[in-house]
């Protein structure tokens, strides 16, 4: 069965800001390919988009993971890709992290979605519609408050 998770991202946390909202994708993007899932990040248009792949390229080497922006990239694709609205990936790829606020029709063609519930209100409506359209394709479906997790994240490597 399909999984969609929505992380809820609270105001004034590190993840409401772009730049914090970015290194938390690239977290969970990092984490899957790990895991050996091939990963494309929906960016909300290509601005976004480059600003991940920048993002990515300007990590310390020991934490560099392959990627490639779609269109971009080796013949068989890297563990992740990075689209953005309208676009669709260039391989097969289980998982999708969302970052748009648009239509979500492509989300069936992945076992895995990765969603985000914003702060500011117009986008969490957007949220909610979206996570109407992937309850009624089928999906399986979770919430977590990204503020526990990054909280239980740190009190671990203390």
């Amino acid at each position: 069965m399909a999984i969609a998770t929505f992380y809820i991202i609270e105001q004034n946390s590190t993840q409401d800001h772009m730049q914090g909202h970015i290194d938390y994708v690239i977290y969970l993007a990092d984490y899957f390919a790990s895991q050996g899932a091939k990963v494309y990040i929906n960016a909300q248009d290509r601005s976004q988009a480059e600003a991940i792949d920048e993002s990515l390229w300007q990590r310390d080497p020991e934490q560099f993971q392959a990627h490639n922006l779609v269109g971009e990239g080796p013949q068989y694709g890297t563990p992740i890709e990075i689209g953005f609205s309208k676009l669709k990936p260039h391989r097969n790829r289980q998982l999708v992290i969302n970052m748009a606020n648009d239509d979500t029709n492509f989300a069936e063609t992945f076992t895995q979605v990765v969603d985000f519930v914003p702060c500011e209100e117009k986008a969490k409506q957007l949220a909610r519609e979206r996570y109407k359209i992937y309850r009624q394709k089928g999906f399986e479906m979770q919430t977590i408050d990204i503020e526990n997790v990054t909280r239980s994240s740190k009190e671990q490597s203390t």
